[in-house]
């Protein structure tokens, strides 16, 4: 079993920077395809970034693209999430996600996603 938790998050100001991490335990995720996800205040969750194993594919949402960074240190069994120009809107709580053994692609869609943390909230104040 794998479990995620997420921190970093916090209260940031509009054109500032965050950046989140994700780190594992239970097992070792340099074979599993990572990914960041948001829920914002009355929305649904929604497909921020993805990552594949080896960090030769990333995914990016349109809305961040250009201003995060999706990154993962195998080594250290840990994901990032470099968050830079905020904006009102990227106000959510921020989850990180697994793909489960043995599924190696990035993906865009929640579905395929076994493991979850329990979010980091970020706010970003105008």
């Amino acid at each position: 079993q794998v479990q995620l938790v997420e921190s970093g998050g916090g209260l940031v100001q509009a054109g500032g920077s965050l950046t989140l991490s994700c780190a594992a335990s239970g097992r070792t995720l340099s074979s599993y395809a990572l990914g960041w996800f948001r829920q914002g205040p009355g929305k649904e969750r929604e497909f921020v970034a993805s990552i594949n194993p080896n960090s030769v594919t990333t995914y990016y949402a349109s809305s961040v693209k250009g201003r995060f960074t999706i990154s993962r240190d195998n080594a250290k069994n840990t994901m990032y999430l470099q968050m830079n120009s905020l904006k009102p809107e990227d106000t959510a709580v921020y989850y990180c996600a697994g793909r489960g053994s043995g599924y190696t692609s990035a993906s865009y869609y929640k579905e395929n996603y076994s493991y979850w943390g329990q979010g980091t909230q970020v706010t970003v104040s105008s």
